[in-house]
């Protein structure tokens, strides 16, 4: 009985001896064992591991890839068109050691502080070096890659490998909209106008260029008609003469007629005329024939 009652406590402090100095590393985690502070073993392959009980501690952290929101920072590129510019990267602690030496006790918490100091300096002194249009455009894949590599010289001192950043949004200053709709709505104007003058200046030519077709025409047509005119005129005084030429009588007759015709209109038609104006000769003349000379 006294040895059982002895052996019972020994049994009992070398359990706890051992639970005390085992412990697990699992697949997605790396650990360091600390001596009085001091890193003695890193641990990188799941497994059981043994540790010097009270004298050594384990500190464990994530060797998955992970995700870090940068918060929004207000950027001015070269054109001082400032940006409100949200980002986030993607990292792995590469260096568990290098990294308890860099961030101390202060763990993953003060490993991702680090970090985001690190791409807010590099996208401000990256997205600073080019205009808007640039940050706004599809070149701007060509941006996240210079900040990542900007970032990863930097991220190495800490024990991280940077992976990725990505900027996931890219807008104006709340403050910026309304001067910036503006400047756009004035911009629009200005070529609405612009095309508004030059659709007036073309249908000015073309109303110009309509009239002197007018012009040539109505004068072409006029010229002609001119010509038709005088070449029938010499055509009917030509019968005339023809005509008068063969019978002189009857042509003086017919002009006479139309004389009458054109003087004797209406039915209150009054001449005065002496009674014996040649203008009554075939009136006068029962023969009808214009009295010899």
């Amino acid at each position: 009985m006294r040895k059982s009652a002895l052996l019972l406590p020994v049994l009992a402090a070398l359990a706890f001896l051992g639970m005390s100095s085992a412990y697990i590393v699992t697949e997605i985690e790396n650990a360091l064992v600390l001596r009085f502070g001091r890193v003695v073993e890193v641990r990188e392959d799941p497994g059981l591991y043994f540790k010097v009980p009270f004298m050594d501690d384990v500190v464990r952290y994530d060797s998955r890839i992970l995700s870090r929101d940068v918060e929004p920072l207000e950027v001015t590129p070269l054109d001082d068109r400032r940006l409100v510019v949200d980002a986030f990267a993607r990292y792995r602690i590469a260096d568990v050691s290098q990294f308890r030496l860099a961030v101390g006790a202060g763990g993953e918490a003060a490993g991702e502080r680090r970090l985001d100091s690190i791409l807010r300096s590099k996208t401000r002194e990256i997205l600073g070096s080019v205009s808007s249009n640039d940050i706004l455009s599809s070149d701007r894949a060509v941006l996240m890659l210079r900040i990542r590599n900007a970032a990863i010289a930097e991220a190495e001192a800490l024990g991280l490998e940077v992976i990725d950043v990505r900027l996931k949004r890219t807008d104006l200053p709340r403050e910026n909209l309304q001067a910036t709709f503006d400047r756009m709505r004035a911009e629009r104007v200005r070529e609405a106008t612009d095309e508004r003058a030059r659709g007036r200046e073309a249908a000015q030519r073309i109303t110009a260029l309509a009239d002197r077709t007018v012009v040539e025409l109505v004068s072409d047509a006029r010229r002609q008609s001119e010509i038709i005119r005088g070449e029938t005129d010499a055509q009917r005084n030509a019968i005339f003469a023809e005509a008068y030429g063969a019978d002189p009588e009857f042509f003086e007759f017919y002009r006479s007629l139309s004389a009458y015709r054109a003087s004797l209109k209406g039915s209150n038609t009054t001449m005065v005329l002496s009674p014996d104006s040649e203008f009554f000769n075939y009136l006068g003349n029962a023969t009808g024939a214009a009295p010899a000379e």
